[in-house]
Order: C-alpha cells, then sequence, then structure tokens
C-alpha cells in the first residue's frame, strides 16, 4: 500500500487565496443587492472626507457600489488581478488587500472635498494593478516583470485616465489606491529579503 503525498502547502495556500478574492467580490454583491433593497442607504456608509463618522468607511467603502453597473465594473478587474496576486499565497493577497485599502481610503479621507461620500472598490482595483506592475521591479524577477508589463499594457490608459480629476469619480481614491500598490509591493518585498535562504 502507498502512502499518499500530503498537499503542496504552495497550492493550497494559492487555493485559499483565490477563494478569498471570489468570497471578497461575493461579498460586494451582496452589499449591493441588500443595498438595492434598502434603497441606497449602505451608502451612506461610504468614506466621509475629515468626519470621524466617515473613518469608518475605510473598511465599508470597498463593498460598497453606486449601482449593479459600477460593481460589475469593479468586480472584472478586482476577480482577474486579484487571482494572479493569490499565485503568491492567501497572506499575500489579504496583505496586498489590506495595505491598499487602508492607504487609499486614509488618503481619501484626508484630500477629498468635505460633504462627499466615496464608495467602491476601485482603489483597490488600482492598488492591484500597481502591486502587479511593481512588484517585479522590487523583486528583480523576470516573470513578474512580464506579469507587470502585461498588466500595464491593459490597463495602463484605464489606470492613467482614472488619475484625471473629474465630476462624481474619487480620483483620489485611485490616487491612494495606486500609491498603496506600490508601498505594498516595498513592504512585502522587504519582508521577503528579511527571511533566510533555504539550504
Amino acid at each position: 500500500m502507498e502512502a499518499a503525498n500530503p498537499p503542496n502547502a504552495l497550492s493550497e495556500s494559492r487555493r485559499t487565496g483565490i477563494k478569498l478574492v471570489i468570497a471578497l467580490a461575493a461579498l460586494m454583491w451582496l452589499f449591493e443587492i441588500v443595498d438595492s433593497i434598502l434603497g441606497g442607504d449602505l451608502d451612506a456608509y461610504g468614506i466621509e472626507p475629515r468626519d470621524t463618522d466617515g473613518l469608518a468607511g475605510i473598511l465599508a467603502s470597498p463593498f460598497l457600489h453606486a449601482g449593479f453597473g459600477h460593481l460589475f465594473a469593479n468586480t472584472i478587474p478586482f476577480v482577474i488581478l486579484g487571482v494572479v496576486i493569490a499565485f503568491g499565497g492567501a497572506v499575500r493577497v489579504l496583505a496586498v488587500t489590506a495595505i491598499v485599502a487602508l492607504v487609499s481610503g486614509l488618503g481619501t479621507w484626508l484630500i477629498a472635498p468635505e460633504n462627499t461620500i466615496h464608495i467602491g472598490a476601485s482603489g483597490v482595483v488600482f492598488g492591484y494593478a500597481t502591486y502587479l506592475i511593481a512588484r517585479g521591479i522590487f523583486n528583480r524577477d523576470l516573470l513578474e516583470i512580464a506579469v507587470g508589463l502585461v498588466v500595464g499594457a491593459v490597463w495602463g490608459g484605464t489606470l492613467l485616465a482614472g488619475l484625471e480629476p473629474q465630476e462624481g469619480i474619487s480620483w483620489q481614491g485611485h490616487l491612494f489606491g495606486a500609491i498603496g500598490g506600490v508601498i505594498a509591493a516595498a513592504m512585502l518585498k522587504r519582508e521577503a529579503a528579511n527571511k533566510p535562504a533555504a539550504t
């Protein structure tokens, strides 16, 4: 009788990471369904700049959207880019998401106009994209650089257009989400560099 090999830890972590990305996207859809039933009441829990009550929106805003069209536009890149990040493992995708959401949310809270409410996962999407573009540079990894070039080619125009100030668009969330992605790439690179090499 032959003993079964234990499952590969990295493969298991990747599967968990992909499930996490899908679960986050599913939560966005669940929130929007509930919000549509409540007539848009949940959107009030987004980020309110320089209002202490609006700080809670940093956590809530990525799950809130201005209708299903807005949500659909964010879901596709969120899932695609998130799954690519998840190939680095569940902890990696969780860390990148947390860093990007925090930087995007805090930046929006600090500089966006008062008496506005900011919602949507696009700040996280921008952060995912810039993380994937920047990580290969920090890691000096040719495959990751190639992935970054593909991401830049596919989403580069959208990234640049999303940074242009426009009425009704939270360009602040996009800008700080993009900054958060670069910060995440730098932080996670330094973390990896401190680990002893396997022998």
